[in-house]
């Protein structure tokens, strides 16, 4: 009887039991982590909308397309009178756009978003022409207006108006059509039929046009160019197309773009809403280089590889020096692991991301090097473990550095740790059969 309780007691003791218990708690420490990253993306969607109710109150993204030339046009289809309605629109032959940013920061509580005034010249011309594919519809030329689309009409802050053909035409609210844009204004143009050729011409507008985060235009003109400058240092060029050339210093960007006709994918002349031209919009993005809840929630990724490790050490202490560490300190190991991932995030959201990670790695291994040297009694053991948490915290921060290789760098980084894990079990034995 006492042998076999013997036999329980060391079945019981054995490392091999409490390895599976701390693998199974382990896999239970995955909640925390997994609720963390909830509260990561809530805090994320909370900017967010913080910066979308800026954006309704100032103006928000703003998508710039025109000026567009729209004649109304009607179409007999049968013999009682019953007719159709539809609108032709003409694109300038040439659209030039030169635009200044004035970038500003605006915050609603703890968050931040960027929002801009500019001022933009917009010039160009117009030859009425082409359409000679449509005379089946009866246009009404004397109706004509022309029409500028703006994502936001509460952006516009000046009068603006349309010179063109020797007249100054004051802008009146509404895009006047809907095949191309809701929402922007419109110059009444009327034009006498009999002199088509003679119409048209040389145009330009100034505009003063607020928004938020990123601005952009569509490739109107059978050959559009557009000049684009900023004292904000950090832009992202979106759109479907990239500029021809750009520049971009600490004291901010500069970007030009050339489109032709050839380069999109809608007519120079057409009717009705076959086309959208602000799906081939391209622009900029004025970004916010301190996206810490992006770099919170990839570091909050690696949680489980921060325990893991850590928790291979600990074993490792226990077989090579017969250092027995009872189950509930792993489990305050990996809280205060885990803990970081929380503290970086409310850190961040004040001070920044790098600040306070830096705070929040300290505090950390501070924490964990107190504990183990008060758990182990020997400073060589805690020494080891607090180089390896300073290593994993340094590394883990240079693969949130890097974009472009940080995968690669990830894998080879495994790679290395894995082999050392390997050479060190087996130079030692850790494990007998």
């Amino acid at each position: 009887m006492e042998t076999e309780n013997l036999k329980q007691e060391k079945w019981y003791e054995s490392m091999t039991f409490k390895m599976v218990l701390i693998g199974i708690m382990g896999l239970f420490l995955l909640i925390p982590l997994a609720l963390i990253k909830d509260v990561i993306r809530e805090r994320s969607a909370n900017a967010e909308t913080a910066r979308t109710e800026i954006g309704q109150t100032w103006a928000s993204a703003q998508t710039v397309t025109g000026p567009v030339l729209n004649i109304p046009g009607t179409q007999v289809i049968d013999k009682d009178g019953n007719f159709i309605t539809t609108t032709m629109h003409i694109l300038p032959d040439e659209l030039r756009v030169n635009g200044v940013l004035e970038p500003e920061i605006r915050y609603r509580g703890i968050y931040e978003t960027v929002v801009y005034e500019s001022e933009i010249e917009i010039s160009g011309s117009f030859t009425i022409a082409g359409f000679e594919q449509l005379n089946d519809y009866t246009w009404e030329w004397d109706k004509a207006y022309i029409s500028l689309g703006v994502s936001d009409n509460k952006g516009i802050s000046n009068k603006a108006e349309l010179s063109i053909g020797g007249r100054v035409i004051s802008a009146i609210p509404g895009a006047g059509q809907s095949d191309l844009f809701d929402r922007g204004v419109s110059f009444p143009y009327s034009i006498d039929s009999s002199k088509l050729a003679e119409s048209g011409g040389e145009f330009t507008l100034e505009l003063h046009l607020r928004g938020s985060s990123s601005i952009a235009f569509s490739p109107v003109g059978q050959t559009t160019k557009v000049a684009l400058s900023s004292k904000w240092n950090a832009p992202k060029f979106t759109g479907n197309f990239l500029p021809a050339e750009r520049n971009v210093t600490n004291e901010g960007f500069t970007a030009s773009w050339v489109v032709t006709h050839l380069n999109r994918s809608f007519p120079q002349v057409w009717k009705g809403k076959h086309y959208s031209p602000a799906d081939d919009a391209f622009g900029v993005d004025l970004i916010l280089e301190a996206d810490h809840y992006t770099k919170a929630e990839r570091s909050a990724k690696y949680g489980l590889l921060f325990i893991a490790l850590t928790f291979l050490v600990l074993i490792i202490i226990e077989l090579r020096f017969s250092r027995r560490i009872h189950i509930f300190y792993y489990l305050l190991v990996a809280l205060a692991l885990i803990m970081f991932f929380s503290l970086l995030t409310a850190l961040s959201e004040h001070v920044g991301f790098n600040p306070a990670y830096l705070i929040s790695a300290v505090a950390t291994i501070g924490l964990l090097t107190f504990f183990f040297r008060s758990l182990l009694d020997k400073g060589w053991m805690t020494l080891l473990i607090s180089g390896l948490l300073t290593g994993l915290y340094v590394f883990i921060f240079f693969l949130l550095a890097m974009k472009d290789y940080a995968f690669l760098a990830g894998n080879i980084g495994l790679f290395v740790l894995l082999a050392a894990l390997m050479i060190i079990s087996a130079r030692y034995r850790l494990f007998r059969s």
